[in-house]
């Protein structure tokens, strides 16, 4: 009985034994995990700063920041303020895209190449229906120009994705003939436009417009003028001087009212001058309305003001009012002839650069769906696009 005691406790003894080595043995383990961890890590260190030294950081910085830049943009950037808007779609209002689109550089000359460009600036109630004719004129001219359009909020275009047409809408609100709303869609138009600091000439078409010209024509024509083209006259008649309100005075006196097409063809300078106006804006948003017409009156009268010898005192853009009426004539597929487009090339003279010239239109309106097909027969022939 006695020896069966002592055996108990000796296994007893021997239990216990193993239970303290065990306790021993697992903190030795987990001390050497420990250790061969940041044996590895210093390696891993020590291997790192070998190849920064030998093989130089650049190699290994720029792999770090192109996968950032897909998420984040460098504030400090150059790219972020010469790179033109990926998308024209923004949610600014009109005060917010103004104050930004007004923004100026003081320095002459640009740290970077640029490319001068033309931004055409439709202004629209919806379909262009003279796409395809305006695609042949812009086919292999691609960075010389920019696209804009305005129209109803309401429209749904869908141009096809090799279009230069698509995505190419702006946020839009409605413009009312001979309202104010009508120069704001013109004044939305060239904010939009400006924000590309590439665009150095600005055009307003209508969906009515063709090109009387091919592009490189039209280029050479816009960018070697002194002067931008827009109509300013003082017309002493009922339908100029006689739409003058003096409370519009001191701003605008009537020694200043004037009177012009507005399809025009501006640089950048008269185009910020427009967008950032807050003198004449509001007298004639407030005293220029039916039978005053604030489209024919508002931009020529304020830029005669600001900026006098800048302008060539005439329109870009051929309209017919032989037959009377608030409105020109419109041409459809019958008025298409060979003939026709004598009246454009054949009698004209006109001032450019202060010389006697004899193209004097480069654009035309205003021209029905119906006149594209013809229109696009003769295209290469006339207008050698």
């Amino acid at each position: 009985m006695q020896s069966r005691l002592v055996t108990l406790e000796e296994g007893k003894d021997t239990a216990a034994l193993v239970r303290t080595n065990q306790s021993r043995v697992l903190p030795l383990r987990l001390l050497q995990f420990l250790l061969m961890f940041l044996g590895v890590g210093i390696a891993f260190s020590i291997f790192s700063m070998f190849i920064v030294r030998y093989f130089g950081v650049e190699n290994v910085v720029p792999l770090i920041q192109s996968r950032v830049q897909q998420c984040f943009e460098e504030p400090n950037s150059l790219e972020r303020w010469v790179r033109p808007p990926s998308s024209l779609l923004h949610t600014m209002n009109d005060t917010e895209l103004f104050w930004r689109a007004s923004f100026v550089p003081r320095m002459k000359g640009y740290p970077f190449k640029r490319i001068p460009k033309i931004a055409f600036v439709f202004l629209t109630r919806g379909p262009l229906p003279l796409a395809p004719l305006w695609e042949r004129f812009f086919k292999g001219h691609e960075g010389l120009y920019s696209i804009y359009i305005h129209s109803l909020p309401s429209y749904d275009a869908n141009f096809p994705p090799s279009s230069v047409f698509y995505r190419r809408q702006i946020p839009s609100q409605v413009a009312e003939w001979g309202m104010m709303s009508m120069c704001d869609a013109e004044r939305r138009l060239l904010a939009n436009a400006l924000l590309d600091v590439s665009n150095e000439w600005f055009i307003l078409l209508s969906e009515a417009c063709i090109p009387l010209q091919n592009f490189s024509i039209v280029y050479r024509y816009i960018s070697r003028s002194r002067y931008s083209f827009i109509g300013a006259v003082d017309e002493p008649g009922p339908y100029g001087r006689g739409r003058y309100d003096s409370n519009m005075e001191p701003e605008v006196n009537i020694s200043d009212w004037r009177k012009g097409s507005q399809w025009f063809e501006i640089n950048r300078k008269l185009a910020v001058d427009i967008i950032e106006d807050t003198i004449y804006y509001p007298k004639f948003a407030e005293f220029c309305r039916p039978a005053c017409y604030v489209d024919e009156h508002y931009f020529p009268t304020m830029l005669s003001i600001r900026s006098p010898h800048l302008l060539a005192n005439r329109t870009l853009t051929w309209v017919d009012w032989s037959r009377g009426g608030a409105h020109p004539a419109t041409f459809g597929k019958a008025d298409i002839t060979e003939k026709f487009f004598k009246k454009f090339f054949e009698g004209q003279t006109c001032i450019y650069n202060n010389q006697p010239s004899s193209v004097c239109y480069l654009f035309a309106r205003k021209f029905a769906p119906s006149a594209l097909e013809p229109l696009l027969e003769f295209a290469l022939k006339v207008f050698g696009f």
